[in-house]
């Protein structure tokens, strides 16, 4: 048993607590905040290094064994994921510092930040498809009241549609596991992964599959169920917006790889067929709609449902290469698409604006935060060496493998419609000179930038600069949690022991 599984839900929900009960002393709870994250940060690196050396570690609660009790797994890509909301949790609770206003701040703003992280983990690090449930929930709780905190119209009008297509998403997930429990008779993934080797309702399989990827596909933003994602993550604060851009869609991605590497694998056809389509369908839609808008957020919430494409393009090809890229893809892009978002932020700090033809001029003044904006930018696109273009290498040499030369070419040709999109973006923030009339022009412009704001942005850009000079390592790392992907019996014995097998 290990307890350090149980510490990256431990720690944020400590946290969450010790920033209630701080609530009128603004700045300790502000340091608090912050050192919470940083504590969290720092024990899912400790979980990835206890997981890369010593295998698949196991929590049973109260020590009742699997199935019967609660269960904590952290496989491999169980801690990258925890890793990865720990990186980004800090990065987003520093930036929180010089973008969140005391209003906010009064009404619980980081209380509810270190609940949602403490949802995010519990997903990633649950055994059974119910406590799955349950973090989902305390995920929508959280989310919500994120996303409407304040009472602005446009916020409440996003919230509305982002909660009610979630709950939708969430009563599919609950009605799909009542009837799975009634087949199977429990809810721990890995005995659920046992029963299904040996054969488990073969004519009902296939209609619990369908509602499983509907109810996660709404998570995740997958085509057709992505509509409410561009409607309400331009809505609040961009501190908020950028952690629901780095993490809310990839607990759904993180989901689908659960349920169809473990669970729905007797038809992978159909399944993983229809997981395909998805994907392309995805990709095309996502794309165009970015190249469709003129406003810095919902560009960048289109390009969220694109990139999400690519990530179940791997787990739709099913193969060693396709799931290790899927891996490495969700990997760069959370980093990314966080870091897009913080970018946009400053650029609305010093152009006054989210919307595209109010702005300009920003590389004449600040051509460093250009530089940093193109980090980020050239990396979504797939532009060497950074990390994107490496992620996406990986997927395409997987549908060339796999000869599923469809969805090689969307993704090869939604990546050049990506470029366009980034392009779009630097010449009319950046590039092109300001609006005479507007506040990039005048002396109201603000001079400089606070350190809150481009310390998490320079710190984000330095992990895709990393890891695109460092892919190789960075790959073998995904590779390594792709193999315990493909192989569900390593997962089964550490949950079931060698016994589980059987």
């Amino acid at each position: 048993m290990s307890s350090l599984v149980v510490l990256p839900i431990l720690v944020p929900l400590a946290t969450a607590i010790a920033c209630l009960l701080t609530q009128r002393r603004r700045a300790f709870q502000r340091g608090v905040s912050v050192a919470g994250a940083a504590l969290l940060l720092a024990v899912s690196a400790g979980l990835l290094a206890r997981v890369s050396s010593e295998g698949i570690q196991v929590m049973r609660a109260g020590a009742w064994p699997a199935p019967f009790g609660i269960t904590l797994v952290a496989d491999l890509l169980a801690a990258i994921m925890v890793l990865l909301t720990g990186i980004t949790g800090l990065a987003v609770a520093v930036y929180s510092l010089g973008s969140i206003d005391e209003r906010r701040e009064g009404q619980g703003y980081h209380t509810l930040f270190h609940v949602l992280l403490m949802g995010v983990c519990g997903a990633f690090l649950t055994g059974d498809l119910f406590n799955l449930y349950v973090s989902f929930e305390v995920m929508l709780m959280a989310s919500f009241v994120l996303l409407a905190l304040g009472g602005e119209r446009a916020q409440l009008e996003g919230g509305v549609k982002y909660v009610t297509l979630n709950l939708l998403s969430s009563a599919i997930f609950l009605a799909a596991v009542g009837l799975l429990y009634g087949i199977a008779g429990t809810l721990n993934m890995a005995d659920l992964a046992r029963a299904a080797a040996l054969g488990l309702a073969p004519n009902l399989v296939p209609v619990l599959a369908v509602l499983f990827l509907v109810a996660f596909g709404i998570k995740a933003a997958l085509f057709p169920f992505f509509f409410w994602l561009p409607a309400s993550y331009h809505t609040p604060p961009i501190a908020v917006s950028a952690v629901f851009a780095g993490l809310l869609t990839k607990v759904g991605v993180y989901a689908l790889m659960r349920a169809f590497t473990l669970i729905f694998i007797g038809d992978t056809a159909f399944t993983h067929g229809l997981i395909l389509i998805g994907a392309a369908l995805t990709m095309v839609t996502g794309v165009l709609g970015a190249a469709a808008q003129m406003e810095f957020r919902r560009v960048l919430s289109f390009h969220i449902v694109s990139q999400i494409g690519y990530m179940a393009m791997g787990l739709g090809l099913l193969t060693p290469l396709g799931l290790a890229g899927s891996v490495f893809y969700l990997m760069h892009h959370i980093v990314v698409k966080t870091n897009l978002f913080l970018v946009g932020g400053i650029v609305r700090h010093l152009g006054g604006s989210y919307e595209l033809k109010d702005l300009g001029g920003l590389y004449r003044r600040h051509p460093a935060l250009a530089v940093v904006f193109l980090v980020p930018a050239l990396s979504l696109a797939g532009i060497p060496p950074l990390s994107g273009f490496w992620a996406k290498l990986v997927l395409v040499m997987a549908g060339i493998e796999a000869q599923a030369w469809g969805i090689t070419a969307v993704a090869l040709g939604v990546s050049l419609l990506t470029l366009y999109s980034m392009t779009k973006l630097w010449n009319e923030a950046f590039w092109k000179p300001a609006p005479g009339d507007g506040p990039g022009a005048g002396a109201e412009a603000p001079a400089s930038v606070p350190l809150t704001l481009l310390g998490p942005v320079l710190a984000l850009a330095a992990v895709t600069v990393a890891v695109g000079l460092g892919a190789g390592p960075v790959f073998d790392l995904a590779s390594q949690a792709a193999a315990q992907l493909s192989d569900p019996s390593q997962y089964i014995a550490a949950v079931l022991g060698p016994g589980g097998l059987r």
